[in-house]
């Protein structure tokens, strides 16, 4: 989607890359300069995305991975319908914690689904929405897990996954952005998070005009 009031950033990355913290970074810069942008993020951007956030993320038993995928694109095609496309039209710059490429990762890569099919499912359930920037934070899974490890949280489900997994996800994050260079900016994500954010703010700022 190119928006043509507002702006939309997603970040993405494996699990343990910093997506949270960045977007808060983001966050609290845009509202420095004056402006009200809408975090939010996918699973659990809305009401309804809160409960399949609960399923996907906690349930305790196998979900099928066709039946994960469908899970994320019911998410996303309610999310972008009732949160992203009214910000949008209402001029604001949206800053969202994961989008589709995270569905074409870990249920096209990590689960070994196709990765066509995962994509074309979720731009079928947005409309075909596309961000205007996807900010992909790239760090190496045995670094990410150790992250995860001293945060001291009991891991999601995905979280949870082997390491030959989230090698999966990512060689597939890089292979997207390889892909689509007009849209990914891709950063280390083993530096230091207010150098990461400075780099961030730097294409933002390009795009805000």
């Amino acid at each position: 989607m190119s928006a043509a009031r507002g702006l939309w950033i997603t970040i993405e990355g494996g699990d343990g890359s910093g997506k949270t913290t960045q977007a808060a970074l983001l966050e609290d810069w845009l509202r420095a300069q004056g402006r009200e942008p809408l975090r939010t993020r996918e699973p659990g951007g809305s009401e309804v995305g809160v409960l399949i956030r609960d399923i996907v993320l906690h349930h305790r038993g196998d979900i099928a991975p066709r039946a994960e995928a469908l899970l994320y694109a019911a998410d996303r095609a309610h999310h972008v319908a009732t949160v992203v496309r009214p910000a949008l039209d209402r001029g604001d710059v949206v800053i969202q914690d994961r989008y589709l490429d995270s569905s074409v990762a870990y249920q096209g890569a990590g689960r070994v689904l196709d990765a066509d099919q995962v994509r074309d499912l979720s731009l079928w359930a947005a409309e075909g929405a596309l961000p205007d920037l996807t900010v992909l934070l790239d760090l190496d899974p045995a670094a990410a897990r150790r992250r995860l490890d001293s945060a001291d949280k009991p891991f999601d489900r995905l979280e949870a996954e082997q390491e030959e997994f989230h090698q999966r996800v990512r060689d597939a994050f890089l292979g997207l952005a390889a892909a689509e260079p007009e849209r990914f900016l891709v950063i280390d994500a083993a530096r230091d998070p207010h150098a990461i954010a400075a780099e961030v703010r730097a294409k933002v700022t390009a795009l805000l005009g």
